[in-house]
C-alpha cells in the first residue's frame, strides 16, 4: 500500500505540472514508467478440493485479491509500434481449506520478467489506444502450512515462460510525459501443476528521453498566416495603438529543404523593396518546421532554412547587420501535424520586419498583400468605434491613389458566440460596417467587398481574454490586377 500512495503522488505531482500545455506525443524514441494496480486470481475451488480426497464436507475460503506493480522500459519506433519489456510482480495469493485432519493453508506469489510488442493507435494529437502481446518468464513460489501427509514439499518453486496480452489507453500532457491506464491478463503455472490466469488493472506513469516540452497553448503563433489558397506575398500590419505598419513575410518550404526556391524570390524581392524604401528598419527571419524527423534535426532545418533567407537578402543589397536568423525547429507549429496541409504550414519562413510609419510610398506591385487591422470589437457588436477612423481613413487614401486595386474585408470572430452560424453572421456584419465606413470615406463600394469567415480561422487560441480579443478583428485583403 506504500507503493500505492507514493504513485498515486507521483501522479498528482506530474498532473499539477503539466497542466495548462499543449502537447503532442513523440513519434520515436525510448521510454520509461512504473504502474501499480489491483489484480485478481481465479482460484479452482474444485480441483483443491478434489486433490484433498474430494469430501464435500471441505470448506474452502480464498483470497483472489492483492496488487500488482511492474517497472517497463521500451523503445517507440513510430507512432504506431514500440518493443517493451521489464520487471512485473503480480501479488499473492491463497487459500484455507478446513479438512477432516485439520486446517491447508496455500499460498502463491508471483513475478517475472516479459517482453512485449506494442501496437498504439493515435485517436488525438495526445490520446492513444494501446494493444499489446508478449511473452513472460515467471517465478511462482508456492507455501503449504498444514498436514503434511498431502504434500511431498511444503515449499515448491518454479519458472516457465508464457504468454500474456492486453489493452489500454495514453494520454500524452507533454511530449515527455504521459499517463496510462491498462487492462492485462498474465497466464501462469504454479509449482504443483496448475495452470490459471491473473488479471491486473494497472495506473502507469510514462517518461520519454529526449523529448522537449510543446509549446504553451496560451502562446499565439508569431504572425498572422494567411489561408493556403490565398498565397500571402507581403503582409503589410497596421497596429492601431502604435500608429505603425509592419511588414511580414510568409514562405512554405518542401520536405527537407532550405534553399530559395524560384517562386519565393518574387515574395522575398517584395520584402526587399520594403527594406530598401525605410534604411532603419531591421528583421528577424524566422525558420519553422514540421514534426518528421528528430527534434535536433529539425532544428538544425530551421536554422538553416532561416539563413538561407538571410543570404539572398543580403545578396540583393540589404546589410547583414539589419538581419538575424533564427530556428525554431518543431517547437511553435501553426497547424495539425497530422495532416499533410498541417505539416506543409509548419514547414515555413516567417520574416518578421520591424516597423515603418507608412505605406503610401510602396508602389502596388501585381501581388496579393493584406491588412490586418487591429480593430476592437465588444462580444457579440460589430459596431466600427469612432476611434478608427483615422486608420481607415490611411486605407482609403491608398485606395484613391490607386484607382485599379480592389479590397475584401473578411471579418472575424472569437469562439464565444452560440453556434458557428451565428459567429459567421457577426463577422459578415463586422465586414459590411468596415466595407460601409470606406465607402463614407470616398471609396467606391463597386471595388469592395465583404467576407465573414466567423470563428474558422483564429489568429490566436482562445483560451485567454487577449487571444480572444484577438481574433475578434478585420483584416483587408488588396488584390492587384496583373
Amino acid at each position: 500500500m506504500k507503493l500505492l500512495r507514493t504513485v498515486g503522488a507521483l501522479a498528482l505531482v506530474g498532473l499539477a505540472a503539466v497542466s495548462g500545455q499543449a502537447a503532442v506525443a513523440a513519434e520515436s524514441g525510448g521510454y520509461i514508467g512504473l504502474g501499480i494496480g489491483p489484480s485478481q486470481a481465479y482460484i479452482a475451488d474444485d480441483r483443491i478440493r478434489a486433490q484433498l480426497g474430494g469430501s464435500p464436507a471441505i470448506t474452502i475460503e480464498d483470497d483472489e485479491q492483492d496488487f500488482g506493480w511492474k517497472l517497463f522500459g521500451g523503445y517507440k519506433f513510430n507512432k504506431y509500434f514500440a518493443i517493451e519489456g521489464g520487471y512485473f510482480n503480480l501479488g499473492e495469493f491463497g487459500f484455507t481449506a478446513n479438512t477432516a485432519t485439520g486446517l491447508l493453508i496455500g499460498n502463491i506469489r508471483l513475478q517475472g520478467l516479459n517482453l512485449d510488442a506494442v501496437g498504439i493507435l493515435p485517436l488525438t494529437q495526445k490520446f492513444s489506444a494501446l494493444g499489446r502481446v508478449g511473452v513472460i518468464y515467471t517465478e511462482a513460489k508456492d507455501r503449504f502450512e498444514g498436514p503434511r501427509a498431502t504434500m511431498s514439499d511444503p515449499n515448491p518453486e518454479k519458472r516457465e515462460a508464457n504468454y500474456k496480452f492486453g489493452l489500454g489507453v495514453q494520454y500524452d500532457f507533454t511530449r515527455a510525459l504521459g499517463l496510462r491506464g491498462e487492462w492485462e491478463r498474465y497466464r501462469v503455472d504454479d509449482a504443483v501443476g496448475n495452470k490459471g490466469d491473473i488479471d491486473v488493472a494497472m495506473v502507469s506513469l510514462v517518461y520519454t528521453f529526449g523529448a522537449k516540452p510543446a509549446a504553451r497553448a496560451a502562446t499565439p503563433p508569431p504572425a498572422y498566416v494567411a489561408p493556403v489558397a490565398a498565397a500571402p506575398v507581403l503582409v503589410i500590419v497596421p497596429v492601431v495603438r502604435t500608429q505603425q505598419y509592419c511588414s511580414i513575410l510568409d514562405i512554405q518550404f518542401e520536405i527537407n529543404q532550405s534553399t530559395v526556391q524560384r517562386e519565393s524570390e518574387e515574395k522575398l524581392d517584395k520584402v526587399v523593396t520594403f527594406m530598401r524604401k525605410y534604411p532603419d528598419t531591421t528583421a528577424v527571419i524566422e525558420g519553422h518546421t514540421d514534426e518528421v524527423g528528430t527534434s535536433a534535426d529539425n532544428m538544425r532545418l530551421s536554422q538553416s532554412r532561416a539563413e538561407s533567407m538571410v543570404s539572398y537578402l543580403a545578396s540583393r543589397g540589404i546589410a547583414r547587420s539589419r538581419l538575424q536568423a533564427v530556428g525554431y525547429g518543431e517547437t511553435r507549429p501553426i497547424a495539425d501535424n497530422s495532416t499533410e496541409v498541417g505539416k506543409r504550414l509548419n514547414r515555413r519562413i516567417n520574416a518578421i520586419i520591424a516597423c515603418a510609419t507608412d505605406i503610401e510610398g510602396i508602389v502596388p506591385a501585381p501581388a496579393r498583400v493584406t491588412m490586418a487591422m487591429d480593430m476592437e470589437f465588444d462580444t457579440d457588436r460589430a459596431d466600427v468605434r469612432p476611434q478608427y477612423r483615422g486608420e481607415l481613413l490611411k486605407v482609403a487614401n491608398f485606395m484613391k491613389a490607386n484607382p485599379r486595386v480592389t479590397a475584401t474585408v473578411e471579418g472575424h470572430t472569437s469562439n464565444q458566440q452560440g453556434t458557428p452560424a451565428q459567429a459567421m453572421q457577426l463577422s459578415q456584419r463586422r465586414a459590411e460596417n468596415v466595407v460601409n465606413a470606406l465607402v463614407n470615406l470616398g471609396v467606391d463600394r463597386s471595388r469592395l467587398f465583404a467576407a465573414g469567415f466567423g470563428e474558422t480561422r483564429r489568429f490566436a487560441y482562445n483560451t485567454s481574454v487577449e487571444g480572444r480579443q484577438e481574433n475578434r478583428r478585420v483584416n483587408i485583403v488588396f488584390d492587384f490586377p496583373n
